[in-house]
Protein backbone atom coordinates (compact mmCIF):
# COMPACT_ATOMS: atom_id res chain seq x y z
CA UNK A 1 0.00 0.00 0.00
CA UNK A 2 1.59 3.40 -1.10
CA UNK A 3 0.24 6.21 1.32
CA UNK A 4 -0.44 9.34 -0.09
CA UNK A 5 1.13 12.53 1.70
CA UNK A 6 -0.88 15.43 2.77
CA UNK A 7 -1.93 14.48 6.36
CA UNK A 8 -4.82 15.63 7.15
CA UNK A 9 -5.53 16.35 11.35
CA UNK A 10 -8.87 16.67 13.46
CA UNK A 11 -9.63 16.83 16.84
CA UNK A 12 -12.08 13.99 15.92
CA UNK A 13 -12.07 11.35 13.42
CA UNK A 14 -15.45 8.81 14.12
CA UNK A 15 -15.53 5.96 12.18
CA UNK A 16 -19.22 4.82 11.06
CA UNK A 17 -22.05 7.23 10.11
CA UNK A 18 -24.79 5.55 11.78
CA UNK A 19 -27.13 6.40 14.30
CA UNK A 20 -23.78 7.17 16.79
CA UNK A 21 -21.94 8.57 14.31
CA UNK A 22 -23.73 10.60 13.14
CA UNK A 23 -25.25 12.13 16.15
CA UNK A 24 -21.63 12.21 17.78
CA UNK A 25 -20.33 13.87 14.78
CA UNK A 26 -23.40 16.26 15.14
CA UNK A 27 -22.57 17.07 18.68
CA UNK A 28 -18.88 17.00 18.63
CA UNK A 29 -19.45 19.81 15.37
CA UNK A 30 -21.97 21.81 17.06
CA UNK A 31 -19.47 22.49 20.07
CA UNK A 32 -16.84 23.59 17.66
CA UNK A 33 -14.25 20.57 16.98
CA UNK A 34 -12.74 19.73 14.17
CA UNK A 35 -14.66 16.35 13.16
CA UNK A 36 -14.17 14.08 10.54
CA UNK A 37 -16.82 11.32 10.35
CA UNK A 38 -16.29 8.42 7.75
CA UNK A 39 -18.58 5.98 6.25
CA UNK A 40 -18.40 3.56 3.75
CA UNK A 41 -21.46 2.83 2.24
CA UNK A 42 -24.36 5.36 3.28
CA UNK A 43 -24.66 8.15 5.61
CA UNK A 44 -27.33 6.96 7.94
CA UNK A 45 -26.49 3.31 8.45
CA UNK A 46 -27.91 0.08 8.63
CA UNK A 47 -30.63 1.69 10.74
CA UNK A 48 -31.72 4.55 8.07
CA UNK A 49 -31.55 2.94 4.96
CA UNK A 50 -32.14 -0.71 5.20
CA UNK A 51 -33.37 -0.88 9.15
CA UNK A 52 -35.25 0.81 11.39
CA UNK A 53 -36.72 3.21 9.40
CA UNK A 54 -37.57 1.18 5.68
CA UNK A 55 -39.02 -1.56 7.70
CA UNK A 56 -41.28 0.85 9.72
CA UNK A 57 -42.71 2.20 6.53
CA UNK A 58 -43.59 -0.89 4.82
CA UNK A 59 -45.24 -1.92 7.87
CA UNK A 60 -47.17 1.32 8.55
CA UNK A 61 -48.22 0.38 4.55
CA UNK A 62 -49.36 -2.84 5.82
CA UNK A 63 -50.99 -1.57 8.94
CA UNK A 64 -52.99 0.71 6.97
CA UNK A 65 -54.04 -2.43 4.84
CA UNK A 66 -55.07 -4.44 7.84
CA UNK A 67 -57.05 -1.05 9.08
CA UNK A 68 -58.77 -0.76 5.63
CA UNK A 69 -59.84 -4.41 5.53
CA UNK A 70 -61.41 -4.82 8.98
CA UNK A 71 -63.06 -0.95 8.27
CA UNK A 72 -66.40 -2.09 9.11
CA UNK A 73 -65.78 -2.74 12.67
CA UNK A 74 -65.71 0.96 12.91
CA UNK A 75 -69.02 1.03 10.70
CA UNK A 76 -66.65 2.34 7.71
CA UNK A 77 -67.36 0.11 4.06
CA UNK A 78 -64.91 -0.41 2.20
CA UNK A 79 -64.29 -3.01 -1.28
CA UNK A 80 -61.90 -4.23 -3.12
CA UNK A 81 -59.13 -3.62 -0.83
CA UNK A 82 -55.75 -3.73 -2.73
CA UNK A 83 -52.02 -2.68 -2.22
CA UNK A 84 -48.83 -1.88 -4.74
CA UNK A 85 -46.12 -3.63 -3.18
CA UNK A 86 -44.04 -1.67 -6.38
CA UNK A 87 -45.35 1.73 -4.86
CA UNK A 88 -44.75 0.51 -1.32
CA UNK A 89 -41.13 -0.16 -1.77
CA UNK A 90 -41.03 3.21 -3.73
CA UNK A 91 -42.46 5.37 -1.12
CA UNK A 92 -40.11 3.45 1.44
CA UNK A 93 -37.16 4.52 -0.60
CA UNK A 94 -38.46 8.24 -0.77
CA UNK A 95 -38.76 8.20 3.11
CA UNK A 96 -35.04 6.83 3.14
CA UNK A 97 -33.58 9.73 0.93
CA UNK A 98 -35.58 12.39 2.64
CA UNK A 99 -33.70 11.63 5.81
CA UNK A 100 -30.43 10.72 4.81
CA UNK A 101 -30.54 14.54 3.26
CA UNK A 102 -31.97 15.79 6.31
CA UNK A 103 -28.82 14.27 8.27
CA UNK A 104 -26.53 15.29 6.06
CA UNK A 105 -27.67 18.58 6.43
CA UNK A 106 -27.22 19.11 9.84
CA UNK A 107 -23.88 17.56 9.44
CA UNK A 108 -23.21 19.92 6.91
CA UNK A 109 -24.52 23.13 9.61
CA UNK A 110 -22.13 21.74 12.08
CA UNK A 111 -19.49 22.18 10.35
CA UNK A 112 -18.42 17.90 9.89
CA UNK A 113 -16.34 17.00 7.15
CA UNK A 114 -17.63 13.69 5.92
CA UNK A 115 -15.60 11.27 3.62
CA UNK A 116 -17.26 8.04 1.93
CA UNK A 117 -15.04 5.33 1.93
CA UNK A 118 -13.34 2.14 3.75
CA UNK A 119 -11.41 3.40 6.96
CA UNK A 120 -8.63 1.51 7.83
CA UNK A 121 -7.69 2.00 11.59
CA UNK A 122 -3.31 2.20 11.91
CA UNK A 123 -3.60 3.53 15.00
CA UNK A 124 -5.42 5.42 17.95
CA UNK A 125 -4.63 8.38 16.65
CA UNK A 126 -4.58 7.59 12.71
CA UNK A 127 -7.20 6.18 9.96
CA UNK A 128 -6.23 5.56 6.23
CA UNK A 129 -9.32 5.88 3.64
CA UNK A 130 -8.68 4.87 -0.20
CA UNK A 131 -4.58 5.38 0.71
CA UNK A 132 -4.69 8.86 2.45
CA UNK A 133 -4.01 9.06 5.88
CA UNK A 134 -6.15 11.10 8.40
CA UNK A 135 -4.58 11.85 12.09
CA UNK A 136 -6.78 12.74 15.20
CA UNK A 137 -7.00 13.63 18.87
CA UNK A 138 -9.77 11.25 19.58
CA UNK A 139 -10.98 8.08 17.43
CA UNK A 140 -14.65 7.10 18.18
CA UNK A 141 -15.39 3.83 16.62
CA UNK A 142 -19.07 3.08 15.77
CA UNK A 143 -18.44 0.74 13.15
CA UNK A 144 -21.99 -1.18 13.79
CA UNK A 145 -23.61 -4.44 13.18
CA UNK A 146 -23.51 -7.24 10.25
CA UNK A 147 -26.38 -10.42 9.64
CA UNK A 148 -25.15 -13.10 11.13
CA UNK A 149 -25.16 -16.17 8.32
CA UNK A 150 -25.39 -19.21 10.02
CA UNK A 151 -23.17 -22.16 8.57
CA UNK A 152 -26.44 -24.47 8.02
CA UNK A 153 -25.87 -27.71 5.45
CA UNK A 154 -26.87 -26.40 1.82
CA UNK A 155 -26.78 -23.14 2.60
CA UNK A 156 -24.44 -22.06 -0.31
CA UNK A 157 -27.39 -23.40 -2.58
CA UNK A 158 -29.70 -22.04 -1.70
CA UNK A 159 -31.63 -18.38 -2.87
CA UNK A 160 -32.12 -17.15 0.84
CA UNK A 161 -33.13 -13.47 1.75
CA UNK A 162 -31.95 -11.54 4.30
CA UNK A 163 -33.36 -8.63 5.67
CA UNK A 164 -32.17 -6.32 2.68
CA UNK A 165 -33.95 -8.42 0.06
CA UNK A 166 -37.11 -8.69 1.68
CA UNK A 167 -36.88 -4.62 2.50
CA UNK A 168 -36.78 -4.75 -1.43
CA UNK A 169 -39.11 -7.93 -2.44
CA UNK A 170 -41.63 -6.38 -5.21
CA UNK A 171 -43.31 -9.52 -6.11
CA UNK A 172 -45.17 -10.79 -2.91
CA UNK A 173 -44.10 -14.92 -2.19
CA UNK A 174 -47.44 -17.10 -1.76
CA UNK A 175 -45.21 -18.12 1.06
CA UNK A 176 -42.18 -17.51 3.02
CA UNK A 177 -40.13 -19.28 5.86
CA UNK A 178 -38.62 -17.24 8.36
CA UNK A 179 -35.67 -18.49 10.55
CA UNK A 180 -35.44 -16.85 13.49
CA UNK A 181 -38.53 -15.66 15.61
CA UNK A 182 -36.19 -12.64 16.82
CA UNK A 183 -37.77 -8.65 16.59
CA UNK A 184 -36.25 -8.68 13.18
CA UNK A 185 -38.18 -11.96 12.29
CA UNK A 186 -41.58 -11.51 14.01
CA UNK A 187 -41.73 -7.63 12.36
CA UNK A 188 -41.34 -9.67 8.79
CA UNK A 189 -43.82 -12.22 9.80
CA UNK A 190 -46.17 -9.41 10.49
CA UNK A 191 -45.65 -7.22 7.26
CA UNK A 192 -45.98 -10.19 4.67
CA UNK A 193 -48.94 -12.17 6.94
CA UNK A 194 -50.27 -8.96 6.82
CA UNK A 195 -50.46 -8.66 2.91
CA UNK A 196 -51.43 -12.53 2.21
CA UNK A 197 -48.12 -14.35 2.34
CA UNK A 198 -48.06 -17.81 4.11
CA UNK A 199 -45.48 -17.25 7.07
CA UNK A 200 -43.72 -19.89 8.85
CA UNK A 201 -41.57 -19.23 11.38
CA UNK A 202 -38.79 -21.22 13.20
CA UNK A 203 -36.99 -20.34 16.32
CA UNK A 204 -34.71 -22.84 18.00
CA UNK A 205 -35.61 -21.43 21.08
CA UNK A 206 -38.73 -22.18 23.49
CA UNK A 207 -40.36 -19.04 22.98
CA UNK A 208 -40.06 -16.08 20.08
CA UNK A 209 -38.44 -12.81 21.06
CA UNK A 210 -36.00 -14.10 23.57
CA UNK A 211 -35.19 -10.94 25.89
CA UNK A 212 -39.08 -9.84 25.80
CA UNK A 213 -41.42 -10.31 28.69
CA UNK A 214 -41.89 -14.09 28.29
CA UNK A 215 -45.93 -14.49 28.78
CA UNK A 216 -46.78 -10.91 26.61
CA UNK A 217 -44.16 -12.59 24.25
CA UNK A 218 -46.53 -15.59 24.39
CA UNK A 219 -49.47 -13.63 23.49
CA UNK A 220 -48.19 -11.95 20.50
CA UNK A 221 -47.39 -15.54 18.85
CA UNK A 222 -50.75 -17.22 19.97
CA UNK A 223 -52.18 -13.90 18.25
CA UNK A 224 -50.59 -14.25 14.85
CA UNK A 225 -50.97 -17.79 14.88
CA UNK A 226 -55.02 -16.77 14.56
CA UNK A 227 -54.05 -15.10 11.92
CA UNK A 228 -52.72 -17.96 10.23
CA UNK A 229 -48.47 -17.81 11.31
CA UNK A 230 -46.95 -21.07 11.75
CA UNK A 231 -44.63 -21.44 14.44
CA UNK A 232 -41.97 -24.28 15.09
CA UNK A 233 -40.26 -23.32 18.69
CA UNK A 234 -37.60 -25.07 20.10
CA UNK A 235 -35.97 -26.45 16.37
CA UNK A 236 -33.20 -26.43 14.92
CA UNK A 237 -32.66 -25.85 11.20
CA UNK A 238 -30.23 -28.77 9.95
CA UNK A 239 -30.33 -28.43 6.49
CA UNK A 240 -31.53 -26.60 2.94
CA UNK A 241 -32.10 -27.48 -0.43
CA UNK A 242 -33.67 -25.37 -3.33
CA UNK A 243 -35.41 -26.80 -6.49
CA UNK A 244 -38.05 -25.96 -9.02
CA UNK A 245 -40.48 -26.76 -6.37
CA UNK A 246 -39.21 -24.42 -3.83
CA UNK A 247 -36.69 -23.86 -0.71
CA UNK A 248 -37.07 -27.29 1.80
CA UNK A 249 -35.82 -26.32 5.32
CA UNK A 250 -35.24 -29.65 7.15
CA UNK A 251 -35.13 -28.99 11.04
CA UNK A 252 -34.65 -30.96 14.32
CA UNK A 253 -37.41 -30.69 17.18
CA UNK A 254 -37.09 -33.54 20.34
CA UNK A 255 -34.83 -35.87 18.34
CA UNK A 256 -37.55 -35.91 15.63
CA UNK A 257 -36.05 -34.44 11.74
CA UNK A 258 -38.78 -32.71 9.63
CA UNK A 259 -39.01 -30.53 6.58
CA UNK A 260 -41.42 -28.07 5.55
CA UNK A 261 -41.45 -25.90 1.96
CA UNK A 262 -42.02 -22.35 1.18
CA UNK A 263 -41.27 -20.12 -2.04
CA UNK A 264 -38.87 -17.80 -0.35
CA UNK A 265 -36.67 -17.98 2.75
CA UNK A 266 -35.68 -15.36 5.19
CA UNK A 267 -32.56 -15.62 7.17
CA UNK A 268 -32.82 -13.44 10.51
CA UNK A 269 -30.95 -15.34 13.39
CA UNK A 270 -28.79 -12.03 14.94
CA UNK A 271 -26.09 -9.80 14.26
CA UNK A 272 -22.48 -9.48 15.36
CA UNK A 273 -20.05 -6.40 15.41
CA UNK A 274 -18.15 -5.26 12.14
CA UNK A 275 -14.72 -5.56 13.32
CA UNK A 276 -13.31 -7.77 10.86
CA UNK A 277 -10.69 -6.23 8.13
CA UNK A 278 -10.90 -2.30 9.55
CA UNK A 279 -7.95 -2.70 11.64
CA UNK A 280 -9.63 -2.32 14.61
CA UNK A 281 -8.46 -6.05 15.97
CA UNK A 282 -4.96 -4.70 16.31
CA UNK A 283 -5.71 -1.90 18.53
CA UNK A 284 -5.82 -4.69 21.14
CA UNK A 285 -8.87 -3.59 23.27
CA UNK A 286 -10.17 -5.06 25.78
CA UNK A 287 -13.39 -7.16 24.54
CA UNK A 288 -15.68 -9.81 26.52
CA UNK A 289 -16.40 -13.25 25.76
CA UNK A 290 -18.28 -12.47 23.33
CA UNK A 291 -16.53 -10.45 21.25
CA UNK A 292 -17.80 -6.99 22.13
CA UNK A 293 -15.56 -4.22 23.21
CA UNK A 294 -15.44 -3.19 26.62
CA UNK A 295 -15.88 0.59 27.56
CA UNK A 296 -16.40 2.43 30.93
CA UNK A 297 -19.53 5.06 31.53
CA UNK A 298 -17.73 7.59 29.33
CA UNK A 299 -17.74 4.93 26.63
CA UNK A 300 -14.01 5.01 26.44
CA UNK A 301 -12.25 1.84 25.82
CA UNK A 302 -9.35 0.33 27.55
CA UNK A 303 -7.12 2.61 25.29
CA UNK A 304 -7.17 6.08 26.20
CA UNK A 305 -8.71 8.42 23.39
CA UNK A 306 -10.56 5.58 21.75
CA UNK A 307 -14.62 5.79 22.53
CA UNK A 308 -17.15 2.84 21.43
CA UNK A 309 -20.36 2.88 20.85
CA UNK A 310 -23.24 1.36 19.06
CA UNK A 311 -23.37 -2.11 18.33
CA UNK A 312 -19.74 -2.79 18.85
CA UNK A 313 -20.13 -2.88 22.81
CA UNK A 314 -22.77 -5.24 23.02
CA UNK A 315 -24.71 -3.41 25.42
CA UNK A 316 -27.72 -3.03 23.51
CA UNK A 317 -28.24 -3.43 19.42
CA UNK A 318 -30.50 -0.25 19.28
CA UNK A 319 -30.12 2.73 17.60
CA UNK A 320 -31.12 4.56 20.33
CA UNK A 321 -29.13 3.41 22.59
CA UNK A 322 -26.63 4.23 20.12
CA UNK A 323 -27.71 7.97 19.64
CA UNK A 324 -27.25 8.08 23.67
CA UNK A 325 -23.97 6.59 23.95
CA UNK A 326 -22.82 8.99 21.45
CA UNK A 327 -24.05 12.31 23.31
CA UNK A 328 -21.97 10.78 26.29
CA UNK A 329 -18.70 10.16 24.32
CA UNK A 330 -18.96 13.42 23.25
CA UNK A 331 -19.96 15.25 26.34
CA UNK A 332 -16.63 12.96 28.07
CA UNK A 333 -14.30 14.13 25.10
CA UNK A 334 -14.88 17.95 25.53
CA UNK A 335 -14.69 17.56 29.73
CA UNK A 336 -18.43 17.85 30.27
CA UNK A 337 -19.74 15.12 33.50
CA UNK A 338 -21.41 12.29 32.14
CA UNK A 339 -22.10 8.75 32.15
CA UNK A 340 -24.09 6.40 30.14
CA UNK A 341 -26.83 4.17 32.37
CA UNK A 342 -28.65 1.30 30.72
CA UNK A 343 -31.25 0.91 33.55
CA UNK A 344 -34.46 2.12 31.42
CA UNK A 345 -33.44 0.99 27.52
CA UNK A 346 -37.14 0.50 25.50
CA UNK A 347 -37.52 -2.05 23.52
CA UNK A 348 -40.04 -2.13 20.77
CA UNK A 349 -41.29 -4.84 18.41
CA UNK A 350 -43.43 -2.95 15.51
CA UNK A 351 -45.78 -5.72 14.64
CA UNK A 352 -49.80 -4.97 14.96
CA UNK A 353 -50.25 -5.02 17.67
CA UNK A 354 -47.04 -3.52 19.02
CA UNK A 355 -45.20 -4.66 21.89
CA UNK A 356 -42.95 -2.76 24.15
CA UNK A 357 -40.81 -3.14 27.41
CA UNK A 358 -38.61 -1.19 29.33
CA UNK A 359 -36.59 -1.74 32.62
CA UNK A 360 -36.51 -5.16 34.07
CA UNK A 361 -38.52 -8.31 33.09
CA UNK A 362 -39.58 -10.94 35.48
CA UNK A 363 -37.39 -13.56 34.10
CA UNK A 364 -34.21 -11.05 34.85
CA UNK A 365 -36.00 -9.71 38.36
CA UNK A 366 -35.89 -13.76 39.23
CA UNK A 367 -32.29 -14.18 37.90
CA UNK A 368 -30.74 -11.54 40.33
CA UNK A 369 -33.16 -12.16 43.01
CA UNK A 370 -35.05 -9.25 43.39
CA UNK A 371 -37.83 -8.71 45.54
CA UNK A 372 -40.64 -7.76 43.22
CA UNK A 373 -44.54 -7.45 43.00
CA UNK A 374 -46.45 -7.28 39.68
CA UNK A 375 -49.55 -5.92 38.35
CA UNK A 376 -51.14 -7.22 35.22
CA UNK A 377 -54.04 -5.53 33.59
CA UNK A 378 -56.10 -5.80 30.05
CA UNK A 379 -55.42 -2.70 27.86
CA UNK A 380 -59.23 -2.49 28.18
CA UNK A 381 -59.26 -0.24 31.02
CA UNK A 382 -57.82 2.51 29.28
CA UNK A 383 -60.70 4.20 27.75
CA UNK A 384 -58.88 5.82 23.89
CA UNK A 385 -57.88 1.47 23.52
CA UNK A 386 -61.55 0.69 23.90
CA UNK A 387 -62.07 3.20 21.15
CA UNK A 388 -59.47 2.83 18.68
CA UNK A 389 -59.05 -0.90 19.00
CA UNK A 390 -63.04 -2.85 18.37
CA UNK A 391 -62.51 -6.56 19.43
CA UNK A 392 -58.81 -6.51 20.52
CA UNK A 393 -57.52 -6.46 23.51
CA UNK A 394 -53.79 -6.41 24.99
CA UNK A 395 -52.03 -5.88 28.15
CA UNK A 396 -50.24 -3.80 30.71
CA UNK A 397 -47.89 -5.35 33.33
CA UNK A 398 -45.24 -3.41 35.61
CA UNK A 399 -42.93 -4.70 38.06
CA UNK A 400 -42.92 -2.54 41.44
CA UNK A 401 -40.08 -3.46 43.90
CA UNK A 402 -40.59 -3.74 48.00
CA UNK A 403 -39.96 -0.02 48.37
CA UNK A 404 -42.34 0.67 45.92
CA UNK A 405 -40.26 1.99 42.93
CA UNK A 406 -41.41 0.71 38.91
CA UNK A 407 -38.65 -1.45 38.25
CA UNK A 408 -40.55 -2.58 34.61
CA UNK A 409 -43.00 -2.16 32.11
CA UNK A 410 -44.25 -3.73 29.45
CA UNK A 411 -47.10 -2.95 26.89
CA UNK A 412 -49.00 -5.45 24.42
CA UNK A 413 -51.43 -3.21 22.64
CA UNK A 414 -51.07 -0.31 20.20
CA UNK A 415 -49.45 2.29 20.63
CA UNK A 416 -46.92 0.93 22.77
CA UNK A 417 -44.03 2.54 21.43
CA UNK A 418 -45.22 5.84 21.33
CA UNK A 419 -46.45 5.65 25.50
CA UNK A 420 -43.48 3.16 26.87
CA UNK A 421 -41.30 6.10 27.19
CA UNK A 422 -43.47 7.28 29.82
CA UNK A 423 -42.51 4.28 32.00
CA UNK A 424 -39.09 4.59 30.84
CA UNK A 425 -38.72 8.19 32.45
CA UNK A 426 -40.21 6.58 35.78
CA UNK A 427 -37.91 3.87 35.61
CA UNK A 428 -34.25 5.92 34.86
CA UNK A 429 -35.61 8.86 37.59
CA UNK A 430 -35.80 6.28 40.39
CA UNK A 431 -39.57 7.32 40.84
CA UNK A 432 -41.87 5.75 43.42
CA UNK A 433 -45.70 4.93 42.81
CA UNK A 434 -46.98 7.95 44.37
CA UNK A 435 -44.18 9.63 42.39
CA UNK A 436 -45.63 8.40 39.13
CA UNK A 437 -49.02 9.39 40.46
CA UNK A 438 -48.43 12.82 40.82
CA UNK A 439 -48.12 13.83 36.85
CA UNK A 440 -51.28 14.49 35.97
CA UNK A 441 -52.04 12.32 31.97
CA UNK A 442 -54.25 13.85 29.43
CA UNK A 443 -57.44 12.37 29.18
CA UNK A 444 -58.55 10.08 26.69
CA UNK A 445 -55.15 8.65 25.93
CA UNK A 446 -53.60 4.84 26.41
CA UNK A 447 -50.47 6.17 28.17
CA UNK A 448 -53.60 6.49 30.92
CA UNK A 449 -53.31 3.07 31.20
CA UNK A 450 -49.76 3.12 33.61
CA UNK A 451 -51.77 5.23 36.01
CA UNK A 452 -54.68 2.70 35.70
CA UNK A 453 -52.18 0.15 36.85
CA UNK A 454 -50.92 1.76 39.56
Amino acid sequence: MTLKSNIMKHQLIIVGGGPAGYTAAEAAGAAGLSVLLIEKNNIGGVCLNEGCIPTKTLLYSAKIHDNAKHASKYAVQTSDVSFDLPKMVARKNKVVRKLVLGIKNKLSACNVTTLIGEAIIVDKNTVCVDDKLYQCDNLLLCTGSETVIPPINGIEDVDFWTHRDALDAKELPSSLTIIGGGVIGMEFASYFNSLGTKVTVIEMMDEILTGMDRELSAYLRQEYAKRGVQFYLESKVTSLMQNEEGIHVGYEKDETTSSISSEKLLICVGRRPVMNDNGIKQLHLEQTARGHIVVNEQMQSSLSGVYVCGDLTGHSLLAHTAVREAEVAVHAILGKEDKMSYLAIPGVVYTNPEFAGVGQTEETLQSKGIAYSTVNIPMAYSGRFVAENEGVNGYCKLHISDDNRILGAHVLGNPASEIITLAGMAIECQMTVADFRKIVVPHPTVGEIFREAL
